[in-house]
């Protein structure tokens, strides 16, 4: 697939929609999981402009930084710590629609507001998480739990 992505308009759903077919354009057929993390990344944060789209994959008993867009983060995040380290430890999707009511959130910018973080698998084994920050409060709902599942799925 040409590496431009077509902007869609609408609703959410809608504009998930019709990234998701795109996505799986771009990523079919490639082998590197770097390339593909980024793809992704820059498609999400492209169609939606979200604050922070960005992936975290698991070293030891860390998530280590891997492809993001948006500014600087937080390099490594410890197992069971904040909203990525528990969704590691919990193996589940967390929406938090105010990080500042999360127990043990990690701030890595205080213009972040809310977060959804998704495991990403390799077959059965989880390997990492999507990480996605908003700048407004209450930003995340099912709608993108079902979505960046299906987006995430498609690495495995």
């Amino acid at each position: 697939m040409a590496e431009d992505l077509k902007i869609k308009k609408g609703t959410k759903e809608e504009q998930y929609i019709a990234l998701l077919p795109q996505i799986k354009g771009l990523i079919t057929g490639e082998t590197n999981q770097i390339a593909n993390l980024a793809n992704i990344a820059a498609a999400l944060k492209e169609q939606f402009n979200f604050f922070w789209v960005g992936f975290y994959l698991i070293e030891g008993e860390q998530l280590v930084l891997a492809p993001f867009q948006g500014p600087v983060a937080c390099t490594r995040i410890q197992y069971g710590r904040g909203v990525c380290g528990t969704c590691w430890k919990e193996n589940r999707t967390i929406i938090v629609p105010n990080v500042d009511e999360f127990p043990g959130h990690i701030a890595c910018s205080s213009l972040s507001k809310s977060e959804i973080v998704i495991p990403v698998y390799k077959g059965n084994n989880i390997i990492g998480i999507l990480d996605v920050d908003s700048s407004e409060l209450n930003d995340f709902d099912a709608v993108d739990e079902q979505y960046l599942t299906e987006i995430v799925a498609l690495l495995s």
